[in-house]
């Protein structure tokens, strides 16, 4: 079984780049405090590590 990562934006993206705000939209987040749970994958490792500043990351 892969694992899951559930992952929640804590920090606003106001007055971010649009780089991170972008991301983040992938993400699938959208507001503050809202979780989504994902297959961890080298991608989405990669996307949280560009906003790692504005996320929370647990595994499930």
């Amino acid at each position: 079984m892969s694992k899951k990562l559930e992952i929640t934006l804590k920090r606003s993206v106001i007055g971010r780049s649009e780089v991170q705000k972008a991301t983040v939209k992938t993400l699938g987040l959208n507001k503050i405090h809202q979780s989504i749970v994902r297959e961890d994958t080298p991608v989405l490792r990669g996307m949280i590590n560009k906003v790692s500043h504005l996320v929370t990351v647990k595994e499930v």
